[in-house]
């Protein structure tokens, strides 16, 4: 008998194994954000697991049915694809580990073969297809007045996370109330739990909105990020963290969600891949960031190269030394005084290693 694995797409989702039918339907029908189930195939590799709803991996062998949902993806440094790409006689990709169904046009050759499933059929109740959309957060009005700090990239795997994940440690040993959040990308649970395990007291992605990825019509993104933010804006946090998934300049809805944060951004971080790249986006798109963290700040040559090139500050945050130094340039760019925590409230494990 298969095992199902539901992906970390379908936490927003009430499925039991007991309260849908799998029912194949013709492409016309299909859409993004269609449930849909796959049967492992291929040959394993290390992308063989995926991301249950509760975060964890799980590894999958052929035979399992992988529960996920239909996207789009466009990863600088992974790979390139969506649903409408599904070959056929159904053969896809789960192109994230969140069971993003779709199937790949392009991939680094870097890499092991990914994930790959034979199409089962679609998710269906009384007859009909179940969409992410259904189980998306609603609002009736449209609010955001929060103090928001933006941590945005060059390209995937600049240190996005890893800076956010800094932010709400900071913010939170200083008794604030901080909310994490990741508004545009592909869907994963990991980068966002992560949040929650350095301070954030909640967190939210573009899931919650009902989309598996946020490359969409920009007005389809900015109604389904409208009533997450309206969400975040009801539970008055001090702060909310937005990590804005890969870069402004691709196609996931970026600049969009700058706008739609408009004036509430108090403190913008650009985590960069390296010195130049800091530089394209400011020609590129016009943003002058507050600081620069990430691969371009690795030494102390990066740093200089940054400021000489830029005019920006830049911090290793993931340099030990350089922890009071990011620390000073938050509170100070936030309003808040130091005086808020102390080197006496940091646990004997922080000293050694960060998240």
């Amino acid at each position: 008998m298969s095992t199902r694995v539901y992906g970390s797409l379908a936490r927003i989702a009430n499925f039991s194994n007991s309260n849908f039918d799998v029912q194949k339907r013709p492409r016309s029908q299909w859409a993004t954000g269609d449930y849909v189930e796959g049967e492992v195939a291929g040959t394993p590799t290390e992308f063989y697991s995926v991301e249950d709803r509760s975060g964890h991996m799980v590894k999958v062998e052929p035979g399992d049915w992988v529960v996920g949902a239909l996207g789009d993806r466009a990863a600088t440094l992974e790979g390139v694809g969506g649903w409408a790409d599904i070959t056929a006689d159904g053969y896809m990709h789960a192109m994230t580990s969140a069971g993003l169904m779709g199937h790949y046009t392009s991939f680094s050759t870097l890499f092991s073969d990914p994930l790959l499933l034979k199409y089962r059929g679609h998710l269906c109740r009384n007859g009909r297809k179940v969409c992410m959309s259904e189980f998306a957060m609603r609002a009736d009005k449209h609010e955001f007045s929060v103090p928001t700090v933006l941590v945005v990239g060059t390209s995937m795997s600049a240190g996005k996370t890893t800076t956010g994940r800094r932010v709400c440690k900071e913010l939170d040993r200083a008794g604030l109330h901080i909310i994490g959040t990741k508004l545009t990308g592909a869907g994963r649970y990991r980068d966002i739990l992560s949040y929650l395990k350095t301070g954030a007291s909640e967190i939210y992605d573009f899931v919650d909105g009902g989309l598996p990825t946020t490359i969409v019509p920009e007005q389809q993104f900015r109604d389904a990020i409208r009533p997450v933010l309206n969400h975040v804006h009801d539970r008055r946090p001090d702060f909310v963290l937005v990590e804005a998934g890969a870069s402004p300049l691709e196609p996931y809805n970026g600049a969009a969600l700058i706008d739609e944060l408009g004036d509430n951004v108090v403190c913008a971080i650009l985590s960069a891949s390296d010195p130049y790249a800091v530089v394209g986006v400011q020609q590129a798109f016009g943003l002058k960031p507050d600081l620069v963290t990430g691969p371009a700040t690795t030494t102390s040559a990066a740093v200089e190269l940054v400021k000489k090139l830029t005019g920006l500050p830049a911090i290793n945050i993931i340099d030990p030394a350089a922890k009071q130094a990011f620390r000073t340039f938050l509170f100070d760019k936030l309003g808040l005084d130091e005086a808020l925590i102390s080197e006496r409230d940091v646990p004997a494990a922080e000293a050694v290693a960060d998240p």
